[in-house]
């Protein structure tokens, strides 16, 4: 078995089982064992059942003091329930679906019982608690259990099952990645290690095949922290790679013509109804002056939501225009595109600008793709909006000489050999609403010039917000539906698309979309309109929500972070996150960005179900301050390397494991370690030096393997 082999490869799994892992994104072995864990359940001592602690897993030795009793509460649906005691008390233990159980219920028995603690009716019971014999629990005492992300139909035991098999069943770890070539040939000497001896030694880091192993089953925390270290380094090591291959291409590009400055640029900004603020001011002079220098741009701009990044970008689509060029705006979904169309669109009615807007998006007719691409071929449209996809092979430009991206779609290697080989190399103008620390913006950005925009303009409402326990979702509900009844729209974040198997140790049980919109449904007025979206749903699904979302046919969307990136809804006031301690701070401001856009004053509501006093302390950043850089740097602060119990990942620059908050120490080391690398193999002509072959040949993979994800 060959880690590009089809999941289907491992036994057990047959095509109605791979079509669930497809779900999840996994197609390959490779995609299998890089399907990290999102948590580990640590099994810990037995404690007295008087000392048993609501919204926890704990484990028990009771003596059984009733007999077992069964009820049907509906069809398909019993109740069996019993009491246990030691000598520091007593509580219920409760069983659905498992009449069989009262067999080993049997009253004097003693037993382990290990299972979800929960206060019902003023009173402590355990729900579903597993019985453990005594060889099981010291089998299990302070291991880490893998919980994975996982789907209906798919519990967190195949998936450990899968992830054994496919460990043990693996001809050649070498590399971390399948070496064979179309005829099925290991194309190069087999070694232990990608990574170069001197860089593990340097480092202390694990070889791949013990960290890959021991990411998914540690026999403690430390074999896990050290496993993931090695990935996490290894996975920022490329990433920083990439960025300095890509400054070294961005340097040797020429500006062949230079752009003219434009007085026109001036006249918009005095006809605007409001005065830019002096960090658009300088923001704007600084594009200017990229745009007709000698060398190509390639410069961020960070602002937090409602800084005014969107002015800046029109203007300098402007410039362009009035120089007789074309100008892409690519957005990471197509309605956020269709979006930014409109939004263009809109500024050329009202200024009577010389915008010639088009949009390309998947869900045009065939008929409609090929007008609008004739039209860019010959120019006579002056501004494509659209996704990646406008990169693609059969688009063809007239003269493309401004992209403006966002970090969603970061422009990589492939992208500017792809408008390289149509001869083109235009401006890049990267827009970003994550404030990033400075220290980590210089390393994951270190191919541009970083512009700050850190001032909002004056008539800007503060989102008012506040930090709860799960004793206001009454009143949050109540909020809410009078919100609604003023004509506004409301999100509820979620961190699960739906139920899950997965037993969360310490942590409170996770809020899931399916169960919360069905939820609510019936807490809201009927007349509220709830509906859902999670990242599992197809892409002409989600857009749909979105689309009606955006047009108030929505009142109260129950989603998970996909909308971090989503769409622009000025009338949504209301932001409500259950689990909010399972979140970055950086995260969480991103989330609360998708309301406060409008006229109308907005709230966010974050909801700590752990109500430990360290979340406690951590969310209360965020009730006092709406500064994403003040609050980026807090997280970089108050998360470190062995903070990830409950702890969920920021998503952004979408690596798979690392998270460049809690992260930040291995970050600047992969930085020192990359800079080595790569000032070693420019020093050798661009060539690898000795030891550092599997080094590079597993780059060229990771690059050669980077596709468009978003087809037209």
């Amino acid at each position: 078995m060959k880690l590009d082999d089809s999941i289907t490869a491992i036994s057990g799994i047959g095509e109605k089982t791979a079509a669930l892992y497809r779900k999840l994104g996994i197609f390959t072995v490779n995609d299998l064992i890089k399907h990290y864990p999102r948590d580990y359940e640590e099994w810990e001592d037995i404690v007295p059942i008087g000392e048993l602690r609501a919204n926890q897993v704990q484990a028990v030795r009771g003596m059984v003091i009733s007999a077992p009793q069964t009820l049907h509460i509906r069809k398909n649906m019993t109740v069996t329930s019993a009491r246990i005691k030691d000598a520091s008390g007593a509580c219920d233990i409760t069983y659905f679906n498992m009449p069989y159980v009262r067999n080993a219920l049997q009253p004097g028995k003693q037993c382990i019982f290990r299972g979800r603690v929960i206060l019902k009716n003023n009173r402590i019971a355990m729900e579903q608690p597993k019985i453990v014999s005594p060889q099981e629990f010291e089998k299990n005492l302070h291991r880490l259990a893998p919980i994975y992300p996982t789907t209906k139909g798919l519990t967190i035991a195949a998936v450990m099952k899968a992830v054994r098999a496919a460990l043990g069943g693996i001809d050649c770890y070498a590399y971390g990645h399948s070496l064979a070539d179309r005829g099925g040939n290991i194309r190069y000497s087999i070694q232990n290690d990608y990574m170069p001896e001197d860089v593990l030694r340097k480092y202390g880091l694990l070889d791949w095949h013990s960290a890959i192993s021991r990411i998914h089953f540690p026999a403690d925390k430390a074999e896990m922290l050290a496993a993931r270290k090695r990935l996490v380094f290894e996975e920022f090591l490329f990433f920083i790679i990439s960025v300095m291959t890509l400054k070294d291409m961005a340097s040797r590009e020429v500006n062949d013509a230079p752009m003219m400055r434009v007085d026109a640029c001036g006249d918009f900004i005095d006809a605007l109804p409001y005065k830019l603020t002096n960090a658009q001011r300088k923001v704007w002079s600084q594009i200017e002056e990229d745009m007709c220098s000698a060398h190509l741009m390639n410069r961020l701009v960070q602002g937090d939501v409602g800084s005014g990044k969107t002015i800046v970008a029109i203007l300098a689509i402007f410039m362009c225009i009035m120089n007789h060029s074309q100008a892409a705006f690519m957005a990471p979904t197509e309605v956020l595109a269709m979006q930014h169309f409109e939004t263009i669109a809109q500024f050329a009615r009202k200024y009577n600008l010389p915008f010639k807007p088009a949009l390309l998006t998947g869900s045009l007719t065939a008929r409609e793709k090929r007008r609008i691409k004739e039209s860019i071929a010959l120019g006579t449209c002056n501004i494509i909006v659209g996704t990646q996809a406008l990169l693609q092979d059969d688009v063809d430009f007239y003269d493309l000489r401004l992209v403006i991206t966002d970090e969603q779609h970061r422009f990589g290697v492939k992208q500017r050999e792809t408008l390289a080989q149509k001869g083109l190399q235009p401006h890049i103008l990267v827009m970003s609403a994550t404030p990033i620390p400075r220290t980590l913006a210089i390393i994951l950005y270190g191919d541009l010039d970083i512009s700050v925009m850190d001032e909002l303009p004056a008539d800007r409402l503060p989102i008012k917000n506040c930090v709860v326990n799960t004793d206001y979702r009454k009143k949050a509900y109540e909020f809410i539906a009078k919100e609604v009844a003023q004509g506004r729209q409301a999100y509820v974040i979620c961190p699960m698309v739906e139920p899950s198997d997965e037993v969360m140790g310490n942590q409170p049980a996770l809020e899931n979309v399916m169960d919360y919109a069905a939820k609510l449904k019936k807490e809201l007025p009927p007349q509220v309109r709830v509906d859902y979206l999670h990242g599992q749903m197809k892409p002409k699904a989600k857009n749909l929500i979105m689309e009606e979302f955006a047009e108030h046919k929505i009142d109260v969307l129950v989603s998970t972070t996909v909308i971090e990136v989503g769409i622009n809804v000025p009338n949504a006031t209301v932001m409500l996150v259950e689990n909010a301690e399972r979140f970055g701070l950086a995260q969480l401001h991103q989330l609360r960005g998708r309301v406060g856009r409008g006229e109308h004053q907005s709230y966010c509501i974050f909801i700590n179900a752990a109500g430990q006093s360290d979340s406690m302390e951590r969310l209360e950043v965020l009730n006092r301050s709406n500064d994403g850089f003040f609050i980026s740097s807090e997280d970089m602060r108050l998360r470190g390397p062995g903070d990830l119990f409950g702890i969920r990942q920021s998503g952004q620059f979408q690596f798979a494991i690392g998270d460049i908050y809690q992260d930040a120490g291995i970050l600047q080391e992969a930085q020192s370690c990359a800079k080595e690398i790569y000032e070693a193999y420019v020093q050798n002509n661009k060539a690898p030096i000795e030891g550092h072959e599997g080094f590079w040949r597993h780059y060229e993979d990771i690059i050669a393997a980077e596709v468009e994800f978003i087809n037209i």
